[in-house]
């Protein structure tokens, strides 16, 4: 596993941890300080709201897991990914692609995500 992909997979962690200190740990390891994450439903700008995005839809899917959904594709400072969200062991109820830039430290700088399937009602 290279470097790319273990940050993917810590990255896909933390929308997973629901300790709410380790997961702000993880986040202020991997995020930069003022990191955005971007999707069709929400804009987080800096490490705070990235985490009350992630603690947002925690709550709206109770008990369901990111998972990665197939190879990083990585070059530069550029990764790309599809995840799967849904109840572990079970049909993903969300299906989504995100492409990470990183910062010159390495750390995240920017994710863009894009939502390939969504519930009718979310």
């Amino acid at each position: 596993m290279n470097s790319m992909d273990q940050l993917v997979a810590r990255y896909l962690d933390t929308w997973n941890e629901t300790d709410v200190v380790v997961r702000r740990a993880v986040i202020g390891e991997i995020w930069a300080e003022d990191g955005v994450y971007t999707d069709p439903m929400a804009v987080a700008e800096g490490r705070d709201a990235i985490d009350a995005t992630i603690a947002a839809v925690q709550g709206q899917f109770p008990g369901f897991v990111f998972s990665l959904a197939g190879p990083v594709d990585a070059h530069h400072d550029i990764a790309r990914f599809t995840w799967e969200l849904g109840p572990a062991g079970g049909e993903a109820l969300v299906v989504g692609f995100d492409v990470a830039v990183l910062t010159a430290d390495g750390r995240i700088g920017r994710v863009h995500g894009f939502l390939d399937k969504i519930p009718a009602q979310v």
